[in-house]
């Protein structure tokens, strides 16, 4: 993490990895970009122990998530989006917070929409200075099709 990150506080660190890390996803997932994007950044932030509650309740640990995301490089064709919305904090400690976003993704036409809940906590080795802890989505608008 570099110093000028070190200063900016917790909030706007995890909205940054918010955004950064479907950023990610984007590039890794579609085909013409996926050879840029750097699985490793992924894994830092994935801290040991991280959980996620899926859209449909399923309960992943860290290695799940890592090995879906893994082997779901290039399987878009370039008609994928992701955008964050309305990101906001929720409870906060020192070094760690709760911060609530809307996760919109567009693939092949189709639109989907989820609210999502994620843990955090401070990181000195992670990009912007915070790791995932937990995550949890809920579908706001099931997948069409």
């Amino acid at each position: 993490m570099s110093a000028a990150m070190e200063k900016l506080s917790l909030f706007t660190r995890a909205s940054a990895e918010v955004v950064d890390l479907h950023r990610f996803f984007v590039d890794w997932f579609v085909a013409g970009s996926a050879d840029r994007a750097d699985f490793s950044r992924f894994e830092r932030v994935m801290a040991e122990g991280f959980q996620m509650v899926a859209p449909d309740g399923q309960i992943l640990d860290r290695d799940a998530v890592l090995d879906h995301v893994r082997v779901s490089r290039a399987t878009c064709d370039g008609d994928f989006t992701i955008s964050i919305e309305d990101i906001r904090a929720g409870w906060q400690i020192e070094d760690a917070i709760v911060v609530c976003y809307v996760e919109t993704q567009q693939r092949d036409g189709k639109h989907s929409r989820r609210r999502s809940s994620a843990v955090f906590t401070t990181s000195s080795s992670a990009p912007n200075g915070v790791e995932w802890r937990h995550l949890h989505e809920t579908w706001l608008q099931v997948p069409e099709g």
